[in-house]
């Protein structure tokens, strides 16, 4: 489907859905407040954009100015994000999760003028290092719940409040300056989550993100009548251009989680039609169904498998052209035993879900779609704005990120290293001119990192990070990522970090679903008083071990795990060991339990 308007920059984006809509009864932001989900109109997000871009503006905030952003999704960075994009100050949005030193180094390299907060905790952390940030001027906070007003820390209602003053007496002052953003012109920095390296600030063009919402609403088909459930981090490309830009400009109502431990309960609160995100989410709802189906009788067991394999074959009969009427009997019987009751837990008027940020696993996608659960999955980095490619809701291959999306350009290197070019190209590094010439070559291509690998149908496929292939110590090339994902297929593995670069043999380090390892053990009358001796048990080694060889019987014998390590909490973002798209920080990790490494080497010996 098109965008609902037409436009060349994002506050043309902006300014044209609002005039489109602006009378409409359906919200553009839903939020929840007092346990209460409350709604944003066109005309009001409107003028609330407009008066803290004036507010802005009688700050001294120029074309071209730096500006942090540390925030929650929430409709005031929505605000904050369009206010900033009609003057043309570049955005510099990072992670609330991000420690205060790693805040600052951004910022600090960033050179920001102003830095938006959300509440007191980012506020202490910027206080903090106000020192670190040369050229930081004031702070402008979100809730004024425990903080006071000084001479350099302002209020978003400050901010609004001075923005009205302004705009009287510069009545013409912001149609004017936004008149003047062309496609060429910055519109945000966004540094990577530096899961190979320290971050980079990476330079996205006006153009560039117009670009990739522009061809990427020809492929996801997103309308005015949607509502989309946004819960990834706004500050990351991903979300950003899909989940908030594309949506918007599509006029899609979009509707914000609380977290994503809540978002279960907020799909049945929003009853959303589109989803975007990673392939987590879709571990976590097969893992909690699976739990329930576990502790079912024997025959519900069964129904479940049954319903699935007909789910399955009713798929494969659409993409050939007709379902066989015995078959289209059983599948109304499935979906009314099964399919009708899971899609009820995701609200009930799903139509599809977009998932990006890392691979999803054929075995997930295939059980969902046997469901009914559409899956659109696609693939891309932050330096292309971030989408490279996607697959179609009728034009789709499991395992596969799909077709390159309309104007980008995709090819294969020698070393089949994925190679992409097109409009959506970042215009570089920030301040790294002999980085961005090791990404981006001569004719304009970016070097992606990834390995692929293109099929008869012109289907792409993800093998792995170029970074993160391991090098046995037996000269064997090894792709970690997807030896990881058959390892989840087991319901007793919650995370599963592969080890063995430069190493005689494959090792791993474990984390277990804690609630089923705590159900097996009760099962199994094995005592424990903490999890830390619930997981160095040998009755549970042995479960792990057995469910390792289960699962990797069909690997070659330099990709299967010797050794393995069960630790006794899961790695999370607050300690830096995952991303928040949960993508795992493998440099991280390794150092942290590099004597738990050493250990399962030297036992070897």
């Amino acid at each position: 489907m098109p965008t609902a308007v037409q436009f060349t920059t994002i506050p043309e984006m902006f300014d044209r859905i609002v005039a489109k809509f602006h009378e409409d009864v359906r919200p553009v932001l839903r939020y929840k407040a007092d346990g209460t989900y409350r709604s944003i109109r066109y005309a009001e997000l409107r003028d609330g954009v407009n008066a803290f871009a004036n507010g802005l503006a009688s700050l001294g905030a120029k074309k071209g100015d730096t500006v942090g952003l540390v925030s929650e999704n929430r409709p005031e960075w929505v605000i904050t994000d369009m206010a900033m994009a009609k003057l043309g100050v570049v955005s510099v949005p990072v992670y609330p999760t991000l420690s205060a030193r790693q805040t600052a180094s951004i910022f600090d390299n960033a050179r920001v003028r102003f830095i938006i907060v959300s509440n007191q905790f980012q506020t202490i952390k910027i206080l903090k290092m106000w020192d670190d940030i040369p050229t930081l001027e004031r702070l402008i906070l979100f809730t004024e719940k425990g903080v006071e007003r000084s001479e350099n820390l302002l209020f978003f209602s400050d901010l609004l409040g001075m923005g009205e003053q302004f705009s009287k007496s510069n009545p013409e002052y912001l149609q004017r300056v936004c008149g003047g953003i062309r496609p060429e012109d910055i519109l945000t920095i966004i540094y990577t989550s530096g899961t190979t390296g320290t971050p980079k600030g990476v330079v996205l063009t006006h153009g560039n993100l117009v670009s990739n919402i522009v061809s990427s609403a020809e492929c996801i088909p997103f309308t005015h009548d949607d509502t989309l459930l946004s819960f990834l981090p706004l500050c990351h490309s991903y979300e950003r251009m899909a989940g908030y830009y594309t949506a918007m400009a599509c006029g899609a109502t979009i509707a914000y989680a609380e977290g994503i431990e809540t978002i279960h309960d907020n799909l049945l609160e929003i009853r959303p039609t589109v989803v975007t995100t990673v392939p987590r989410l879709f571990e976590r709802m097969h893992s909690r169904l699976m739990k329930q189906v576990n502790t079912s009788p024997l025959v519900q067991r069964k129904i479940l498998d049954w319903a699935v394999d007909v789910g399955k074959q009713a798929s494969r009969a659409r993409r050939n052209g007709s379902v066989p009427s015995l078959l289209a009997a059983q599948h109304f019987l499935a979906e009314r035993l099964v399919f009708g009751k899971v899609k009820a837990r995701m609200g009930g008027e799903m139509r599809f879900f977009v998932s990006g940020g890392a691979s999803l696993s054929r075995e997930l996608a295939e059980f969902f779609d046997a469901m009914g659960v559409r899956i659109i999955e696609g693939y891309g980095l932050t330096e292309t704005s971030p989408v490279i490619s996607v697959n179609r809701i009728h034009e789709y291959k499991f395992g596969t990120v799909g077709k390159p999306i309309p104007g980008v350009e995709v090819k294969l290197a020698p070393d089949g290293e994925i190679l992409a070019r097109g409009p959506n190209v970042m215009k570089g590094y920030w301040n790294d001119h002999a980085g961005t010439k090791e990404v981006i070559d001569a004719d304009g291509w970016l070097h992606t990192g990834d390995i692929g690998a293109f099929d008869s149908e012109g289907f792409l496929s993800i093998t792995d990070r170029k970074k993160h292939l391991f090098v046995s110590s037996g000269g064997k090339n090894i792709a970690p990522a997807p030896i990881e994902n058959l390892f989840l297929q087991s319901k007793y593995i919650e995370q599963f970090v592969l080890i063995g670069d430069k190493r005689r043999f494959l090792a791993a380090l474990i984390v277990p679903d804690f609630e089923l390892l705590k159900q097996y053990a009760g099962a199994k009358a094995i005592s424990f008083r903490s999890t830390d001796e619930l997981v160095r048990k040998q009755e549970i080694h042995s479960l792990m071990e057995g469910e390792i060889n289960r699962l990797q019987r069909d690997l070659a014998a330099f990709e299967r795990v010797r050794k393995f390590t069960i630790l006794s909490a899961p790695l999370t973002v607050e300690n830096g060991e995952i991303t928040p798209l949960q993508k795992i920080r493998r440099n991280t990790v390794e150092e942290k339990f590099r004597a738990l490494i050493e250990k399962m080497y030297e036992e070897m010996e």
